[in-house]
């Protein structure tokens, strides 16, 4: 539901106590990249813990997602780190490990849904919500590399920790910067995505098709 800079990891050892064995804490450098109110986008750049944003492991296949609009109600964002399984043909360079901003809406509207994903040469293509009636999820989350749009937020707390987010029902890492808002409105919207989970998610007018063009 925005670009790269370089991150240095940091590891950080911590000894654990007793009674416990093989616990151990990593401190990974996340890019948190985070949509300015109205016209542009703000990189944060910061260290945090490791964490599946998703809570499973993503292919590695990234798809875009485009609306005409988006309205929430409910509304957070902070950085994470998404996990591949071990040996995924689409690592890359990554060592299976993607940098995504999690945005989060408790609940959702959006126009003119379209979601491709690219599967080399030929894509595939989800179409919905363009009859008059809007797309609508709830407890929606993305794990995003690029997010783009107009986006305008009523009520906005930016620079709060994550863990402490209550807007959307999703918490971040302790010591993670993050935004929440009570609403937000995206127009123009377009995600380059790796994951999307929801509690609900009604798609009216849905279309499924393969195309040589994506969204």
């Amino acid at each position: 539901m925005a670009t790269s800079e370089d991150a240095a990891p940091a590891n950080e050892s911590t000894t654990a106590p007793l009674g416990t064995r093989g616990r151990v804490r990593l401190r990974r450098t996340a890019l948190m990249a985070v949509p300015a109110v109205a016209v542009g986008a703000v990189l944060i750049t910061l260290t945090a813990q490791g964490v599946l944003a998703a809570q499973f492991a993503i292919s590695g296949m990234p798809f875009t997602v485009t609306a005409d609009n988006l309205d929430g109600v409910g509304f957070e964002q902070f950085g994470s780190l998404d996990h591949m399984i071990e040996g995924s043909p689409n690592e890359g360079d990554t060592g299976g490990q993607v940098l995504v901003a999690v945005s989060a809406i408790k609940q959702a509207e959006l126009t003119k849904l379209c979601q491709s994903v690219d599967l080399g040469g030929i894509n595939l293509l989800i179409r919905a919500g363009d009859a008059g009636t809007p797309v609508t999820a709830t407890d929606l989350t993305t794990d995003s590399d690029l997010l783009s749009g107009d986006a305008s937020f009523k009520n906005i707390e930016i620079g709060g920790d994550a863990s402490t987010y209550t807007k959307a029902g999703v918490k971040g890492l302790p010591g993670v910067f993050g935004q929440q808002a009570d609403t937000v409105t995206i127009k123009n919207l377009r995600q380059h995505n790796y994951a999307t989970t929801a509690g609900a998610f009604k798609l009216p007018n849905l279309r499924l098709s393969f195309s040589s063009e994506g969204c």
